[in-house]
């Protein structure tokens, strides 16, 4: 069948098109690469006759027209699910607000709760069956479109096409079509790893099996892991991973990664988003190993429990005596989003072949040259991503803490021995005042 006539019809410029938005409405724009970029300008240029658009996004590295050009933020509202380093800039700012999400429920968010009078997405070109892929940014598109009241697609003939479940759109679900000029995917180059990052991961790496499907973040942390285990003789490893970035590729290239030693999904790479550089792109294009899904499957921690041999490798921000990681906020000032490590968390907990390891360098340096242990007493005002109940293994560059089945004061002594040297005596100090230490409580 041919659907040309159709795909004409529907055709319109950026401007006729966001002629659909109207004052008061929810807009959705779509995640990471399927942001629309000219709909974005289009609408924004509309800026003095509506009032009280309320936008939602994620993971945009902008810019955000609509955010840019409504600084007093009386026409357009931006919302974001979850944060990169563009949104949290707009957010240090008042230009953003966030809405608090497991990534697993963003589907079901939609399905029961929103509204969604318009989405805008990013796609790549229809094929010959009148489908449009959503290419890397799977997540949560196809529940975002079946609830939006208008759909709206966006054409970038950079964007790769994604094999998957629930990763595409009909022409015939479709309301309006854009096309326009659009410069190459923006790519997320892979991250240097310092020293203690590649200490870190010297840890970890040996605790991984043969045959053992991986998760891992974005960041030094996971990279420095990927490349670690892309110089060591493991071999047989899978994904399935909320995202899938650069360190997998780097695995897959050097023969370590190919899926074939799975027990669920096998030779198949199961993520929800993808996040990279061009020869991550490259290498996901219409690839029939490539499995992209909704988070709502990929992050389920029921699915998770169910993978033999599953290793789940995420970072933090601070983690307190108590075991409480914070991997999302800085005190107050919202960094990033839950996203799906507490899922992972789970799904390993119940998973009696598995591993989790959270992540960090023992201090930080803040922008005045002062010297800061991640591990504290409490978390005074930051956001608690992980609960203590959910806390497995903390790794440093002084160690690995084990927190399962711990009391409170086990954990803490655990916790010190894993911290900075120059922070163990405060920390001391801070464990008695909570009546965390015992007299029998040993150091090093």
């Amino acid at each position: 069948m041919d659907y040309s006539s159709e795909y004409k019809e529907k055709l319109r410029t950026p401007e006729e098109a966001v002629k659909a938005v109207k004052s008061g409405d929810w807009i959705d724009y779509s995640a990471n690469y399927g942001f629309p970029i000219l709909l974005d300008q289009a609408l924004a240029k509309r800026k003095d006759e509506l009032e009280d658009v309320k936008i939602r996004g994620l993971l945009s590295n902008g810019p955000i027209h609509v955010v840019e050009e409504d600084p007093a933020r009386e026409h357009f509202t931006y919302n974001a699910w979850h944060m990169v380093s563009y949104e949290r800039k707009l957010c240090d700012k008042g230009l953003c607000s966030f809405i608090p999400m497991l990534f697993r429920n963003l589907p079901d968010y939609y399905e029961r709760y929103l509204t969604v009078n318009v989405a805008m997405m990013s796609v790549p070109p229809m094929d010959r069956h009148g489908y449009f892929n959503f290419s890397v940014n799977n997540a949560c598109a196809k529940a975002v479109l079946d609830k939006a009241d208008i759909v709206i697609l966006e054409v970038n003939e950079h964007l790769p096409k994604v094999q998957g479940i629930d990763n595409n759109i009909h022409i015939s679900d479709v309301d309006m079509i854009v096309e326009g000029h659009h410069e190459p995917m923006l790519e997320i180059p892979p991250s240097i790893p310092g020293e203690l990052d590649k200490k870190i991961a010297s840890m970890i790496v040996p605790k991984i099996r043969n045959g053992s499907t991986i998760q891992l973040g974005v960041g030094a942390m996971p990279d420095a892991i990927g490349g670690m285990i892309a110089e060591s003789d493991l071999k047989d490893l899978g994904v399935h991973s909320e995202l899938l970035v650069n360190s997998f590729y780097e695995m897959h290239r050097a023969g370590k990664l190919n899926n074939s030693g799975k027990s669920f999904l096998k030779g198949k790479s199961v993520f929800g988003l993808g996040y990279g550089d061009q020869r991550l792109y490259d290498w996901m294009d219409e690839n029939p190993s490539m499995y992209t899904a909704p988070m709502s499957f990929v992050n389920d921690p029921k699915v998770i429990a169910e993978i033999d041999n599953f290793v789940s490798i995420n970072s933090c921000i601070s983690v307190d005596l108590y075991g409480q990681i914070s991997a999302e906020s800085a005190g107050h000032r919202q960094i990033s989003g839950t996203g799906g490590q507490l899922d992972f968390l789970t799904g390993a907990f119940d998973n009696p072949s598995a591993q989790s390891f959270i992540c960090m360098t023992s201090t930080f340096t803040d922008k005045k040259g002062v010297v800061h242990s991640r591990i504290v007493p409490t978390l005074p005002g930051d956001i608690v991503t992980d609960p203590r109940s959910q806390a497995k293994t903390v790794v440093t560059e002084y160690g690995m803490a084990d927190l399962a089945g711990l009391s409170v004061w086990e954990r803490a002594e655990a916790l010190i021995n894993i911290a900075h040297p120059d922070f163990r005596e405060s920390l001391i100090a801070g464990a008695k005042e909570l009546k965390l230490w015992r007299r029998s409580n040993k150091i090093g």
